[in-house]
């Protein structure tokens, strides 16, 4: 969804589908000024054992917007990204990063994973994605 979008995050779902009331209940009580960051989101997730699908789902059904995306991508105030593509990428980081592509995309999921097995903070597997022209998608919470 564009920016033009905003406000009207639950048409990207069926209307048969129903917001889990623990899930509803914690993220109203930890919004601010109608956002969440995605760490919020994440933590959400991990304390009532659901799935961070499950949290943006509900974050879109209630038209709260989700800001400072942990790995750069949007949500930072005017700027909107902060990664920057990277100077110089490892070739066994490249050679991980192609490798875990799906349809010439890096899910969200894997940049994670690849930050976590090689220790790397997240930004840095963004950054080099930016310098290698590969799009991370799709986001765990739903938003692109």
């Amino acid at each position: 969804m564009t920016h033009e979008d905003k406000g009207h995050f639950k048409l990207k779902h069926s209307p048969d589908r129903k917001v889990d009331k623990r899930v509803a209940d914690l993220v109203k009580s930890k919004v601010k000024d109608g956002e969440m960051a995605c760490a919020v989101a994440f933590e959400i997730a991990e304390s009532l054992g659901v799935s961070p699908e499950e949290v943006g789902f509900t974050l879109d059904a209630l038209e709260i917007n989700i800001v400072k995306c942990q790995l750069g991508l949007f949500g930072h105030g005017a700027a909107k990204r902060t990664v920057k593509p990277a100077e110089r990428v490892a070739p066994d980081l490249e050679k991980a990063i192609r490798g875990a592509l799906v349809n010439d995309r890096l899910p969200c999921a894997s940049a994670w994973a690849l930050a976590e097995k090689r220790r790397l903070k997240k930004m840095d597997i963004s950054s080099a994605c930016e310098a290698l022209g590969i799009k991370i998608r799709p986001c765990q919470l739903g938003t692109f």
